[in-house]
């Protein structure tokens, strides 16, 4: 196992091979030069990693240290899941990027990065998943209720998520075990991807790709939510909902269709009426 003490990699050769570490670092360098009273953390978190897979698993071990597994474990085990999977690396990256082109609060890398649980509980729970396909279950398992504790987000780490996802604010999202989402999808605070409470075996969502899911929308059951879907905040969804097209309600029903492919990526709020 490589561990971050023990590489030896320039940061340029590193930022050359990464435009987002390259970008994140020069961010960084100038929020440092602009507010001198954080440059000891922006150093501490950023600017002295090689990689991006070493910063990041020493920023999310800070953040899920307990008494009973410090930060150095947590950080070695963070890094060595992020050094195996390369994909797992690639999906940190679309995430963060998917923030700053989606949420018009995050005007820098650095912002999400630092200060946004909801991509913070995001990037613990891809570790965790890992872990879980590793057959490392009961650690995964410890990671969630952590990540919940920390970031009161609750993602099951045998739910399966693509990539380039905006969980935006985070506050009580909740996704269950045999959850699917696809790549490019968006949610906000208060989403819930659960069960019905009667079923067993696979009984959570599947969430196509580029849907947007509002603020305290609830999908329920082992349904699909067809590509490129907008499920309107409060809807609570218990059938299946078709590829392009808008629901809204308590039971939620089709009421038009969304003026683009993928709403997920146009943060489009707005409920269109046929």
């Amino acid at each position: 196992m490589v561990l971050p003490s023990q590489l030896n990699v320039s940061s340029s050769t590193t930022q050359d091979s990464d435009p987002v570490w390259a970008r994140l670092r020069r961010e960084a360098e100038k929020a440092a030069c602009a507010e001198p009273l954080l440059a000891g953390y922006l150093h501490d978190n950023i600017l002295r990693h090689q990689c991006l897979k070493a910063a990041v698993s020493y920023f999310l071990a800070s953040k899920l240290a307990s008494p009973f597994l410090g930060p150095v474990s947590l950080r070695d085990v963070f890094y060595e899941s992020l050094a195996a999977s390369a994909d797992l690396l690639d999906a940190v990256r679309r995430d963060l990027s998917a923030v700053v082109e989606r949420d018009p609060a995050a005007r820098s890398l650095v912002q999400p990065f630092l200060y946004f649980k909801g991509f913070h509980a995001l990037q613990a729970y891809r570790i965790a998943h890992f872990l879980w396909t590793q057959e490392r279950q009961p650690l995964a398992l410890y990671l969630q209720n952590r990540i919940s504790e920390a970031f009161d987000v609750d993602i099951h780490p045998a739910a399966s998520i693509g990539k380039g996802i905006l969980i935006d604010h985070g506050t009580s999202v909740v996704i269950g075990e045999t959850a699917v989402v696809g790549d490019d999808v968006s949610m906000l605070h208060e989403v819930t991807l659960g069960g019905t409470g009667k079923e067993v075996g696979d009984r959570h969502p599947k969430v196509g790709k580029g849907v947007l899911i509002g603020a305290g929308a609830k999908i329920l059951g082992n349904i699909k939510i067809g590509e490129g879907a907008k499920i309107a905040a409060g809807s609570v969804v218990l059938k299946e909902v078709p590829p392009h097209t808008t629901v809204a309600g308590v039971p939620a029903k089709v009421v038009g269709k969304p003026k683009s492919d993928e709403p997920g990526l146009q943060m489009d709020q707005d409920v269109e009426a046929d």
